[in-house]
């Protein structure tokens, strides 16, 4: 596998290798001690699967600490646009966002530590994404920030018209009001 870095410390996308012969394709989806050797030391503990059409726009999510997350990120199916929002107080980085692509033909996984928010958009007709996490979900810690916050321009790849984003995201404060930020 390869490891590249983002323009955010701890922001890595991860290339795995994939085998492909007339049958189809193998690869390993995490191997804990190819990970721990490439400097991703984390004991995942929770896996989650999301299925969506196109347009739809989930996040920007993240859980506050205590129960703050750490995600692996990669589509088993389809095309998503992924988005991480810099949430750290006194970064250089912070309310900056980077956007990258992931689709189940490169296999590509992006690890998205805590101290980030996180959302995609769904370029294809159909996408899951699954990710795992070190760390439990928990609604008491659960928190996020308005997806189209204008002050944050974020392109979802995708036109406003065609959105769709449940009533939660749709009602999530905006970054300047957000009232917690990671150290």
């Amino acid at each position: 596998m390869k490891v590249l870095t983002t323009a955010f410390p701890g922001v890595l996308i991860i290339e795995p290798v994939v085998y492909h012969d007339n049958r189809g394709l193998f690869l390993e989806g995490f191997n804990h001690h190819r990970y721990q050797e490439s400097g991703i030391p984390f004991e995942w503990v929770q896996d989650n699967l999301s299925a969506s059409v196109r347009g739809v726009v989930r996040g920007l999510h993240f859980q506050k600490d205590p129960a703050a997350q750490t995600k692996l990120v990669q589509v088993v199916h389809g095309c998503i646009l992924d988005v991480i929002l810099d949430i750290r107080l006194g970064s250089p980085t912070f309310g900056k966002h980077i956007s990258i692509e992931l689709d189940a033909q490169l296999r590509r996984q992006i690890l998205i530590p805590r101290g980030f928010a996180h959302g995609f958009s769904v370029l294809s007709q159909t996408a899951e994404v699954m990710y795992k996490t070190d760390a439990y979900y928990s609604k008491t810690y659960e928190a996020g920030i308005l997806f189209n916050d204008p002050d944050l321009k974020i392109d979802w790849g995708i036109s406003a018209e065609d959105y769709l984003v449940s009533p939660r995201d749709r009602a999530m404060p905006p970054l300047c009001n957000l009232g917690y930020a990671f150290e």
